[in-house]
């Protein structure tokens, strides 16, 4: 697991998007369970907050769009 240092102004998407290219569903899950406590820094967390990252896929898993026609 590596951990991160929050920067001013980061909301737990963007720190996800920098660090790992995504921030879809199941890497914000996958985040918030190894983080149980970050959500009592409110949604802009402050500067120097210690963040531990999932080990993911570089890419989340593909889903097939619907369309009208379907």
């Amino acid at each position: 697991m590596r951990r991160v240092r929050s920067i001013a102004g980061d909301s737990v998407n963007l720190l996800l998007y920098r660090e790992l290219g995504r921030c879809d569903d199941v890497a914000e899950e996958a985040l918030w369970r190894l983080n149980p406590t970050l959500a009592e820094q409110g949604p802009v967390l402050p500067a120097g907050i210690w963040v531990v990252l999932p080990e993911l896929e570089s890419r989340p898993a593909a889903t097939t769009p619907v369309t009208a026609w379907d």
